[in-house]
């Protein structure tokens, strides 16, 4: 592997020296010069395209091109005739100019190559083909080629440093433009043209009344012998790993028409080749249209999601996963388009986690624990759109998405404190969805809008934890640092359980109803051309029903419902909670040179109130919300953004319950009825620059947010003990957090190189044991990367990371470091076999010590006839060096862990793809 990337970075020298640097002015013919000019270098020998630019405000162009060669230099620009010259180099650099005339006539010279890259005002337009090596597969291979767009470590494209969202296919929204789907399963060769739409306004008749420098969508144009026919493929394969049996089944099926399109995609495997993980389902939107402007409010419903422990990218001890997803798009008019889809998925996995914990106010907390867990994941998804637009001044959208799953996980926890713990975990939770949307364009002056959500959830969450206990020993001294052979007496004994039974045998049933509508309505009245302003007047209403229940279940196998000795005796619970937000807000908007302002505000009536125990509580109140935006437009394709805004944030049910609840086993917790709303300042300082004359993309971004009032915990836990106690309180002290990063890519002909990095700091606060402590978090990331892009020659990809995780809990301090190099290699030989490896170090280590080492190597190796091929062959290897675990740090309110993961060995496969 180390020859590997020597052999990367000798061919980089050497490639680098042999180019020499070919730039000039393009002018029209009174000598303006011309920006946004296309200009290519064909290489007469070879008759490849060679380089390709983008002329600057200044017109001038710049390219790279290879020592003693003969090129054609063509420029063309929309409206002029295309020029062209023959150039010889040399060994030094050469300056060409170029003078365009109008010509209203077809050119005269024919354009043998299409632009790389071409920029049409917002929308940035790649030929797919002119980035392609034959080894790409599917839609992430080649758009992580393209100079400006990336695919994040979740599996997102990102354009400029910002996530798109929304993907589609000739104008189809693909599964509701989600990003992940599409780039794992769209075919590489159906690609031809990948448009990036900057600026993208969801309702075109809002583009010029909205703010939208944040909305980025891609949109997928097929080759031609992709439209109206099937395409796509089918895989299947097999193979074996510790006499285990391995196998997939892919297929990826689509249609497209100007009528109408379908999508197939499924994937059945038990080699942890993860279409569509449980974090996806729970992300996904559903294609749901964002609020053309925030109201200001915030209000939070919880989460009853079971406490899953995550997949550590992609990799567990075992997964065994099923995923079938349709999409279809129909429009039996102009005027009416229909669309919907639906996702089928089914996970079981196991993985074991070995645990160090580091608590923040006493060191004989310190646990350390082993963690074997089951997971079940049956989860389902459907949605159905409808959008009418009988004529330019109307249009109507209707969204219904409804989902459902069954999930359970069951855990055993083998703890240095508490013992033998076994947990069962299982929910059965449904929601359903809603959206309506209309707008009207009274005049070119007078826009309307109409905006309703609802949403209605039904969570049913249930709770079972059995630990050891001696009943002999009942007699001990409850304030005495406790042992595992006793270790949940002084918790049992609050809780009021029965403590001469052989083992706890706890149990915990409940269910949140939430049913939730917002609604507003949105007018824009536009003065000039360069001014507008907009007034809204909309309701938040929420409703909440909570109901829990804590009981033991005895030796016999009868329940026993106690009376805890702690928390006024509340073990129960059954709250109401209804929150309403009735509010209005004006917002002006106005251009003046490369500066946008809309400043504006939103006053707000609001009525919080939660009714248990037969006592009510109501908070009613009255808040004003500025908020305010600039954009300085420093050229075409240069931009800097400022944000700032007020918000109120509410909380859910769960935190307002007084009666008992079990987090988990090491974790009671007691809600606070008369919690208040938090008030929250938001910064934003951003800038976006996108340069094709020096092949430079940079994006860098600044945020500080302080919130006051902010809910924070006060948790109790006895001496020595990890089992904590604890309720929300609203803290009187401001919390802040602030982060930076930034992204510099620059293209250099064959080769692109990429540097980025985050940096991040949070202080919150919080009570333990009635003691205050200040958390701050410190996190650091940066990242290299160079990467080659020949179209015939091999490439290769060097990356490193390095990371930084330092935890400051005012009585002691933790520091985490990361050090990952990496590089992946993929070669087209003899125009059939793809070769494709990548391999990853990782050194884990604390400020003493490396704790844990670890690297993954995988490769495959694929024969395929010809291109035009139906068939392939492909054998693959997984974690070839076997390696069998991996390392993380976390950091909790009261805590802080460092973890190692045990994943999947080392397992060989077979393959084989048939292309429609």
């Amino acid at each position: 592997m180390k020859n590997l990337i020597v052999f990367a970075l000798l061919l980089a020298v050497s490639t680098t020296f042999a180019q020499v640097k070919l730039e000039g002015v393009v002018r029209d013919s009174i000598g303006d010069p011309l920006e946004l000019a296309n200009v290519i270098a064909i290489n007469q020998d070879t008759q490849k395209l060679d380089a390709y630019g983008i002329t600057n405000p200044d017109g001038r162009y710049k390219l790279s091109v290879e020592k003693n060669a003969k090129y054609n230099i063509q420029v063309s620009y929309i409206g002029m005739r295309t020029g062209q010259a023959e150039v010889i180099t040399k060994e030094s650099a050469i300056i060409q100019d170029f003078v365009l005339v109008e010509d209203n006539a077809l050119d005269a010279v024919e354009l043998v190559y299409e632009m790389p890259v071409t920029i049409k005002g917002d929308t940035i337009v790649y030929n797919a083909d002119s980035f392609k090596s034959g080894t790409e597969r599917k839609l992430g291979d080649v758009l992580d080629k393209l100079p400006g767009v990336e695919i994040n470590d979740d599996g997102e494209i990102e354009v400029e440093g910002v996530k798109v969202g929304k993907v589609m296919v000739e104008g189809k929204e693909f599964f509701d433009g989600d990003s992940k789907l599409a780039t794992q399963n769209i075919p590489a060769n159906a690609i031809d043209k990948v448009e990036v739409l900057k600026n993208y306004a969801e309702v075109g008749q809002l583009g010029g009344v909205t703010n939208n420098q944040d909305n980025i969508a891609i949109n997928i144009r097929l080759k031609q012998g992709k439209k109206n026919f099937w395409f796509g493929n089918v895989t299947a394969g097999g193979g074996t790993s510790d006499n285990d049996l391995l196998y997939l089944f892919q297929p990826k099926l689509f249609y497209y028409s100007p009528e109408y399109s379908i999508n197939v995609i499924g994937d059945l495997n038990n080699i942890g080749e993860i279409a569509f993980t449980r974090r996806d389902y729970f992300n996904f939107t559903g294609g749901f249209r964002a609020p053309s402007r925030s109201s200001g409010t915030n209000i939070d419903l919880g989460s009853n999601n079971l406490g899953f422990l995550s997949l550590q990218n992609n990799r567990a001890k075992n997964i065994n996963t099923k995923f079938g997803a349709a999409n279809f798009s129909y429009s039996p008019k102009p005027t009416l388009d229909l669309s919907g889809f639906a996702i089928l998925l089914s996970n079981r996995t196991d993985l074991t986690e070995i645990s160090d914990v580091q608590f923040l106010d006493d060191t004989s907390r310190d646990e350390n624990k082993e963690s074997n867990t089951r997971q079940r994941s049956d989860m389902a998804m459907l949605k159905f759109s409808a959008k009418y637009k009988p004529n330019g001044s109307n249009q109507l959208d209707y969204d219904v998405l409804a989902r459902t799953s069954k999930e359970s996980q069951d855990q055993f926890v083998l703890s240095s404190r508490v013992g033998d713990v076994s947990e069962l975990e299982s929910s059965s939770p449904f929601s359903i969805n809603q959206n309506l949307n209309y707008y009207y364009t009274l005049n070119e002056k007078n826009i309307f809008a109409l905006e309703v959500q609802h949403l209605w959830q039904d969570e049913d969450p249930f709770y079972n934890a059995i630990l050891e206990n001696d009943p002999t020993n009942n007699d001990n001294d409850l304030d005495d640092p406790i042992n595992p052979s006793d270790a949940y007496d002084e918790t049992a004994s609050d809780l009021g359980f029965d403590r001469d039974q052989i083992q706890y045998d706890i149990n915990q049933d409940k269910r949140v109803k939430s049913n939730q509508m917002d609604a507003k309505v949105d007018y824009w009245n536009i003065l000039n051309q360069k001014s507008d302003v907009n007034f809204t007047v909309g309701t938040i209403y929420s409703k909440q029903d909570f109901d829990s229940n804590i009981f033991q279940t005895l030796d016999d196998d009868t329940d026993f419902n106690s009376t805890p000795t702690i928390n006024d005796g509340l073990d129960t619970n059954d709250i109401a909670y209804t929150f309403t937000d009735v509010y209005a807000g004006a917002h002006y908007r106005l251009k003046s040179g490369i500066f946008t302002f809309t400043p504006g505000f939103s006053a707000h009536a609001y009525s919080a109130k939660n009714d248990q125990f037969d006592v009510d509580y109501t908070d009613n109140f009255f808040r004003l919300l500025p908020d305010f935006n600039m954009l300085i437009q420093l050229k075409k394709s240069e931009r800097i953004i400022f944000n700032y805004d007020m918000q109120t944030n509410f909380t859910d049910v769960n935190q307002l319950a007084r009666g008992l609840v079990l987090n988990d086993y090491s974790s009671v917790f007691s809600g606070n009825q008369e919690l208040e709303s938090a008030l929250a300042h938001n910064f934003n300082l951003s800038y976006f620059s996108f340069n094709m004359f020096n092949y430079t993309n940079v994006s860098a971004r600044l945020n500080y947010s302080k919130t006051v009032d902010r809910i924070r915990t006060n948790s109790e836990l006895p001496l020595g003990s990890v089992i904590r106690v604890s309720s929300p309180y609203n803290s009187n002290l401001a919390d802040e957090s602030a982060s930076a990063n930034a992204r510099v890519q620059k293209t250099m002909g064959k080769f692109r190189a990429t540097a980025t990095g985050n940096l991040s700091y949070t202080k919150y606060n919080q009570l333990v044991n009635d003691l205050p402590f200040a958390n701050e978090t410190y996190s650091q990331t940066y990242r290299g990367e160079l990467r080659t892009n020949f179209k015939e020659a091999p490439n290769f990809e060097l990356g490193y990371r390095y990371s930084i995780q330092d935890n400051d809990q005012g009585t002691q301090r933790t520091k985490f470091f990361t050090k990952a190099p990496s590089v992946e290699f993929d070669a087209l030989i003899l125009k059939s076999f793809t070769f494709k490896t990548d391999y990853s170090y990782n050194d884990f280590s604390d400020e003493e010590k490396t704790i844990n080492s670890y690297e993954f190597w995988d490769a495959s190796l694929a024969y395929k006839k010809d291109e035009d091929s139906k068939w392939e062959y492909e054998v693959k290897a997984t974690n070839l060096l076997n390696t069998r675990s991996q390392n993380q740090s976390s950091v909790g309110t009261i805590s802080v862990s460092a973890t190692e993961y045990y994943i999947q060995p080392r397992f060989l496969t077979f393959r084989i793809r048939y292309e429609l």
